[in-house]
C-alpha cells in the first residue's frame, strides 16, 4: 500500500505556483525647476537643479527663452529637466516646483485651458510617461531658491545685454541726428548676401551711403 505524503491546509507547492516578483523601482533623481518672467509677459527664463540619488548636484541648467509669461517659463524648466533625464538615461525622476499651476496640471487636477500652455503640457506629459517612475510635488519658494537663482541669473545676463544695446542705440540715434540735413532714413532687409531697400529710392551713380545696422529682435 502506497501512502501519500501528508498535506497541510494552505500549503503551496513551488512546482505548481511561481512566485511573482515585482521589478525593483530604480533610485530616483531629483530636479528642482523654476521659471520667471519680468513683466509677465516679459523677459523670461528658467532654472533647473538636478541631483542624483545620493543628493549630489550634478547639473545646473539655466536659459533665457524670450518674451513670454511665468507659466510658460515654468513648463520650459520642467521640459529641460525631463530632457536631461532622457539624455542621461535617468529612469526615475522626482520634480519639485513652486508653481501650483504646473504641479496640479501635470497631476491632472487642473485642466490646461491656455493655448500657450497646451503644447508644452502635452510634450511634458509624453516625456514623463517614458520614465519608469515620475513624481511632481509642490514646494514653497524657499525650498526652490537654487532653481530660482539660476532663472534670475539668466535674466540678469540678458538684461545687461539689453541695457548695452539700448546705450548703443542711443549713440547711433545721436549720430543720425548730427548727420547731413539732406540725409534720409530707409528701411532695408538683408537676404542671401544682398541688402534690399524696402522703399522706392532713386540715387545717382557714385552717391555714397552710410548704413546703420539695427537687426530686428527675434523672440
Amino acid at each position: 500500500m502506497i501512502r501519500k505524503p501528508p498535506t497541510h491546509r494552505g500549503a503551496v507547492l513551488f512546482s505548481e505556483h511561481e512566485l511573482e516578483r515585482k521589478p525593483a523601482t530604480p533610485p530616483a533623481w531629483r530636479a528642482n525647476v523654476d521659471g520667471g518672467s519680468r513683466g509677465n509677459p516679459g523677459l523670461a527664463a528658467y532654472g533647473v537643479v538636478i541631483r542624483n540619488p545620493h543628493g549630489e548636484i550634478v547639473a545646473r541648467l539655466k536659459k533665457y527663452i524670450g518674451r513670454t509669461t511665468n507659466n510658460v517659463a515654468e513648463y520650459y524648466g520642467l521640459i529641460a529637466a525631463l530632457d536631461y533625464a532622457q539624455s542621461n538615461h535617468v529612469r526615475a525622476l522626482h520634480v519639485e516646483s513652486d508653481s501650483e499651476l504646473l504641479v496640479k496640471q501635470m497631476r491632472g487636477q487642473y485642466k490646461v485651458k491656455s493655448s500657450d500652455l497646451q503644447p508644452l503640457f502635452e510634450r511634458a506629459r509624453k516625456m514623463s510617461q517614458s520614465l519608469a517612475s515620475f513624481r511632481i510635488n509642490h514646494v514653497y519658494r524657499e525650498q526652490n531658491r537654487e532653481a530660482d537663482a539660476l532663472a534670475n541669473e539668466a535674466l540678469d545676463e540678458v538684461s545687461g545685454g539689453a541695457e548695452r544695446n539700448s546705450k548703443s542705440e542711443t549713440r547711433n540715434s545721436a549720430a543720425a541726428r548730427n548727420a547731413s540735413p539732406n540725409a534720409i532714413r530707409v528701411r532695408a532687409r538683408f537676404r542671401s548676401g544682398v541688402l534690399y531697400p524696402l522703399e522706392d529710392i532713386r540715387l545717382e551713380d557714385g552717391v555714397e551711403v552710410e548704413i546703420l545696422i539695427k537687426p530686428s529682435a527675434k523672440i
